[in-house]
């Protein structure tokens, strides 16, 4: 694939935008153009509701901005999302990285998550205390400061998990044609799932990042950039 491949980029609950800045820099020094965009509820867009249709159509007009053909990189909410637009629109990608996003949302896991998120929504602060401390305690400075850049939109939990529940991503990856790479942190609570993940894939590759947590892309950037510029390298 050519050096202009575009590259779109979906981020995580109760983030934005900015936590692909490291991830852009990089891109944009070899060449590759790249968008990183709001999901509603966050961000520049915390004012509308988040919707699985919604979440969707910031996809595509991501897509549509870059010139129709991307590689499309979700990480968590974000890589849910993406597993669902390449579905739903294969003609518009040329492969999917779908990061911190190998766990079937559905059952007690996730009914234990809304409801702890439930929980930290009654702290006076509604848990922006808390939330920003375990930003800053587990990654790096440059990391964290692009986590919390766009703002902490932590009243889009329970809509974000409501909407999420609905979708199925291994239904999802077994009807996308294109190539998938599932990219997981060696410490990510979420890839519980992963060879199920893969095995659902029509043409996918499962990649664990050494030392990383469930934000992989901040907590090992220089890893995860190298990983993309894998992917891109390789793509036909």
């Amino acid at each position: 694939m050519t050096a202009t491949t575009p590259v779109l980029f979906v981020h995580g609950i109760r983030a934005s935008r900015t936590m692909w800045r490291q991830q852009q820099a990089r891109l944009s020094e070899s060449g590759h153009p790249s968008l990183a965009i709001d999901l509603p509820g966050h961000g520049l867009r915390s004012d509308e509701e988040f919707t699985v249709a919604a979440a969707l159509r910031a996809i595509d007009e991501g897509v549509t901005a870059l010139g129709g053909r991307v590689l499309l990189v979700g990480l968590s909410l974000g890589g849910y999302y993406s597993i669902a637009y390449a579905a739903a629109r294969p003609e518009r990608l040329v492969g999917l990285v779908a990061a911190g996003c190998s766990f079937v949302p559905a059952g007690p896991g996730l009914a234990a998550y809304r409801r702890l998120a439930r929980v930290i929504r009654l702290l006076p602060d509604h848990g922006l205390w808390l939330h920003t401390t375990l930003v800053r305690v587990l990654l790096p400075r440059e990391g964290a400061l692009d986590a919390l850049a766009g703002g902490v939109p932590l009243g889009v939990m329970d809509a974000g998990l409501c909407a999420t529940a609905t979708l199925s991503p291994l239904r999802s990856l077994a009807e996308y044609p294109g190539p998938v790479w599932l990219v997981n942190g060696a410490f990510d609570q979420f890839r519980l799932h992963e060879r199920r993940f893969l095995s659902a894939c029509r043409d996918g590759r499962l990649i664990v990042v050494p030392r990383a947590t469930h934000l992989v892309s901040l907590a090992q950037p220089d890893r995860f950039a190298a990983v993309l510029a894998r992917i891109l390298a390789r793509l036909p």
